[in-house]
């Protein structure tokens, strides 16, 4: 850590500007939220907007008790919770020792990454009923509809990271006639510690995308389910509040994946 105790007049009154700049960007951010929510509120209790189509925070609120209440709730952010934590951690070690393999092996990399670059843009909810009939109407359908959406992805973003790692060093293993496995873990890995971390973040919000979209196919639990079904019944305050839980479920993940990055930066001593 800093010494901010040798810092200048100059260098103490910049520091003290950008943490003031902080605390005004993150009081507008939840005042913003503050601000929407009101508006929300006001407007389906004067009638403007009618609360039965579009719910409003109250309503939100008392169905969240509800269903907090009755166990439901957790019951189903569970289940939506364990398919996506699993997914995500399936898909970033799996995209990442593919990334490996294929920086590893160039042959491999040429054959392959047409290929990967297709099924990355195939829509794969079209794949839905094959996913099905492979693995059944179950979890195991769900998490690998999310791991269709998000390891391509972890994959081909990883592998351009190492692929962009300065030739120069490289070559300069080359001349201390440094093997394979010796650039990947002391030049290829360690620089591509940000890429991995941004991979992860993406992870966070394309995992989410593919749990509920495997949920809309086949659960029969969790909370693309209660969506689902909220819908078919016309209980859009159900709709909303299974939403509003889903958004802070992720947020939540996100900043769990955040705190790892600010370690990992910490670590190697980074700001």
């Amino acid at each position: 850590m800093k010494d901010k105790t040798n810092f200048s007049a100059g260098h103490k009154k910049y520091l003290a500007g950008l943490k003031r700049r902080k605390i005004a960007v993150s009081a507008m951010r939840w005042g913003l939220l503050a601000a929407v929510i009101a508006l929300w509120e006001l407007l389906a209790k004067t009638g403007v907007i009618d609360s039965f189509i579009t719910s409003c925070p109250s309503r939100i609120w008392d169905t969240f008790l509800t269903l907090c209440k009755d166990g439901s709730l957790f019951e189903h952010a569970g289940v939506t919770l364990f398919e996506t934590v699993v997914s995500f951690l399936i898909a970033t070690a799996a995209g990442t020792l593919i990334a490996i393999a294929l920086w590893w092996c160039d042959t491999l990399r040429n054959v392959l990454e047409p290929h990967l670059v297709v099924l990355n843009a195939l829509p794969k909810i079209a794949l839905g009923p094959v996913i099905i009939i492979w693995v059944g109407a179950g979890t195991g359908a769900i998490i690998v509809m999310a791991l269709m959406i998000s390891l391509i992805i972890t994959v081909l973003s990883t592998l351009n990271g190492f692929l962009e790692v300065d030739k120069g060093k490289i070559t300069l293993l080359d001349t201390m006639n440094a093997t394979k496995l010796q650039k990947l873990i002391y030049l290829v890995l360690p620089s591509n510690v940000p890429t991995i971390i941004s991979a992860l973040k993406i992870n966070v919000g394309l995992c989410w995308v593919g749990t509920i979209m495997g949920e809309y196919l086949v659960s029969r639990a969790g909370l693309g389910y209660l969506i689902i079904y909220g819908g078919q019944v016309f209980k859009l305050d159900l709709v909303m509040t299974s939403t509003v839980v889903l958004c802070v479920l992720a947020a939540l993940m996100y900043a769990v994946v955040a705190l790892l990055e600010k370690l990992v930066n910490k670590k190697f001593g980074k700001d």
